[in-house]
């Protein structure tokens, strides 16, 4: 965890967490859910493509998706939709099942994109 100042909040599916400012999402994860984010099969350094997320900044902003160990976590940050390996990992904390109806989407990443 890098050193920070302050909380922020952030929504995964909805559900409201704090979390440390000044680190990357994927490691915010992990201290929402500290040994099995520890456990998944992440490679930290955007090779795996295991943390990808789809997220916004709040109500209006565009919708986008990135690679969760590369991206800053944002005060107000809204995850929408994460990869099945974040999904598991998260399990503990009883996250709402994906809405259906928004974001459908799968992630998924293509040969290219690796």
């Amino acid at each position: 965890m890098r050193p920070h100042t302050r909380m922020v909040r952030i929504q995964i599916r909805g559900r409201e967490f704090e979390v440390p400012d000044n680190n990357m999402v994927l490691r915010c994860l992990q201290f929402l859910a500290p040994e099995d984010i520890s456990y998944g099969r992440f490679c930290w350094n955007e090779d795996c493509q295991y943390c990808r997320v789809t997220y916004d900044l709040g109500e209006g902003t565009p919708v986008r998706k990135a690679i969760s160990c590369k991206l800053m976590v944002q005060d107000g940050m809204r995850i929408l939709d994460m990869a099945s390996e974040i999904s598991y990992c998260l399990r503990s904390l009883k996250l709402p099942p994906k809405d259906p109806g928004k974001h459908a989407e799968e992630i998924q990443v293509s040969p290219e994109q690796k």
